[in-house]
């Protein structure tokens, strides 16, 4: 399996990552967490590939490098 990790938002990354923190405006770092899962868990459910999403998890926490080891 081979994720897209090439940008793929076009011109509205800057638009999405606005939207992204004005979501977690006026919430407790508990409902921010909370938020972020339901959106994960969403997108998940859209992607509908679990290889994928392994994939994607699997690049997430690589990406976090060696400080939480």
């Amino acid at each position: 399996m081979s994720l897209n990790t090439e940008w793929n938002l076009g011109n509205a990354g800057d638009e999405i990552y606005t939207e992204l923190i004005e979501a977690h405006a006026g919430l407790t770092e508990t409902e921010s967490r909370r938020l972020d899962l339901r959106l994960i868990l969403l997108l998940a459910n859209q992607v509908g590939d679990g290889a994928a999403i392994r994939e994607a998890l699997r690049l997430a926490r690589e990406g976090l490098g060696a400080s939480r080891q």
